[in-house]
């Protein structure tokens, strides 16, 4: 019997071939009929270009119903999908390419020109372009012929590769497993009570675990409706809101629904579930949410490497400012610097251990080893306590991490990209409160010598180097950088000195 999540999915499919799998903005929705014979094509495609079970196809493209398939044929074919955020610069691209070295390319095609020139540099098999225009990879899926069933698959091979950024500057390609998309996705979608009868309001980006993964995979285990906006405008997600069931969401959209005044309880009766995550949900949105709709927001708590660990429960207590409790067959514990458990109430590094762990870092088992305990134990990074009954609440991250819209950017590699510019001594980047983001990356600029530094000018630099996300909300300059007795920035001292920068 095969492992691969998309004989799963398609299991999940409603008795009803016609029933609406994506509800679109504009133009007819992709119902579940159409699912498996459309996939089959793509990945027909995909293997007239020399691909085959195990290789890599990067995915930079646009959220569409076509690049929903596109996965899903990845899935059927035993290939390893490798979704790229939109925002990735070309030079941010180039080390994808070289790092993952995959098959096949599929970009935009209006970037047809420039992921070629990649490609070839990169030694990329081929590149296609996802669009309905001559010569593309859906014209190509019109005339294929697909083989008949998909690709047997074992829990542990490869489904995807998702790249988070590291410390050092250098991203990291989590290995996920089928075995390991799986089994979250068949807990997330039981845990949190998902059928047929729901309906997801989907405005989030799809290539992040949280739109790809968990949202999508709930959705399709279930045979469940999905209203496809390509972003998320709080006018537009209100107009939907009678129609839906769940809303899945970053902090961020929580606090626009809450600045719009179309969003009432009356806008929102249908709904049963509101769920956030990717970001800390600020105990005074989950209050003010409660008071406008008279609903809790359930928050939950995952990451690249694991998707989702732990959750609210969909009955009983959801508490500001935790993330609930693990998710079965996941165990989490609160441990001290050598992995040895701290007592409850106690801040500690949270680690986790179960079937949704990933199978490691791409081509780096060195760092790979750091990661997890001898026990089998992943370190997360984040800091927690976990009370008496197992909730958890976050207190911390990584020290470096910054989350931003839901986004994770690494403070290092925005450092070196200021560092670069000309003028620039060194930097330093944090992130603080942020109003609309959740937290705001700020970058603090040391000039070299006489050098005048304009930060406008600093920010226009960055802008063909770094994704939009990752560019620094304000940049400052300074006569220099604090530091302790060892010659480390403190910036802790920074955080404090610049916390109001954006909500004061």
């Amino acid at each position: 019997m095969s492992d691969n999540l998309y004989a799963l999915i398609a299991a999940g499919f409603p008795a009803d071939p016609a029933a609406v799998f994506l509800d679109l903005e504009n133009g007819p929705p992709l119902r579940y009929r159409e699912i498996d014979a459309r996939a089959a094509r793509i990945a027909a495609v995909l293997t007239a270009h020399g691909a085959v079970p195990g290789d890599r196809i990067v995915a930079q493209v646009d959220k569409s119903p076509d690049a929903v398939l596109l996965y899903l044929a990845c899935l059927r074919a035993g290939l390893v999908f490798v979704p790229l955020n939109t925002a990735y610069t070309a030079q941010e691209i180039a080390f994808f390419l070289s790092d993952a070295e995959p098959a096949v390319f599929v970009c935009r095609e209006a970037d047809c020109e420039t992921a070629e020139a990649l490609g070839r540099e990169a030694g990329t098999g081929a590149v296609l372009t996802l669009g309905d225009g001559s010569g593309t990879l859906l014209e190509a899926a019109e005339g294929a012929r697909p083989d008949g069933t998909a690709v047997a698959r074992r829990a542990g091979d490869l489904a995807a590769i998702l790249y988070t950024s590291g410390t050092t500057g250098r991203p990291k390609g989590a290995m996920l497993t089928h075995g390991n998309l799986s089994s979250n996705a068949l807990v997330l979608r039981d845990y949190w009570g998902f059928t047929a009868a729901d309906v997801l309001l989907h405005a989030l980006p799809i290539y992040h675990v949280h739109g790809l993964f968990v949202a999508l995979h709930c959705a399709l285990l279930s045979g469940s409706r999905v209203i496809f906006q390509k972003g998320f405008a709080a006018e537009k997600a209100i107009a939907r809101l009678s129609d839906a069931t769940v809303m899945m969401g970053v902090p961020t959209y929580y606090t626009r629904l809450l600045d719009t005044p179309g969003f009432t309880a009356e806008a929102a009766h249908n709904v049963r579930l509101f769920i956030s995550g990717s970001a800390p949900l600020l105990e005074e949105t989950f209050a003010a949410f409660e008071a406008r709709i008279g609903q809790r927001i359930l928050e939950r708590y995952g990451m690249t490497e694991v998707g989702m660990a732990c959750s609210n429960p969909l009955d009983g207590e959801r508490i500001a400012g935790t993330v609930g409790f693990a998710l079965p067959g996941v165990s989490v514990r609160i441990a001290d610097e050598t992995g040895r458990e701290v007592p409850p109430g106690t801040a500690g590094v949270l680690e986790m251990t179960g079937p949704n762990v990933f199978a490691g870092y791409w081509r780096l088992p060195d760092k790979t080893a750091e990661e997890f305990r001898p026990d089998g134990y992943f370190i997360s990074g984040d800091m927690a306590q976990m009370d008496e009954s197992g909730r958890v609440t976050i207190v911390g991250r990584a020290k470096d991490l910054i989350i931003s819209g839901g986004l994770n950017v690494y403070p290092k590699e925005v450092e070196q990209c200021l560092d670069a510019l000309p003028g620039v001594r060194e930097s330093a980047v944090f992130g603080v409160a942020h109003p609309d983001f959740g937290e705001g990356v700020t970058g603090v600029v040391v000039p070299d010598g006489p050098a005048q530094l304009d930060p406008e000018a600093l920010l226009d630099s960055l802008a063909g180097t770094l994704a939009r996300f990752k560019q620094p909300k304000r940049i400052i300059v300074v006569d220099e950088l604090p530091r302790n007795a060892m010659g480390k920035v403190q910036k802790n001292v920074l955080r404090d000195r610049y916390t109001n920068i954006y909500t004061g």
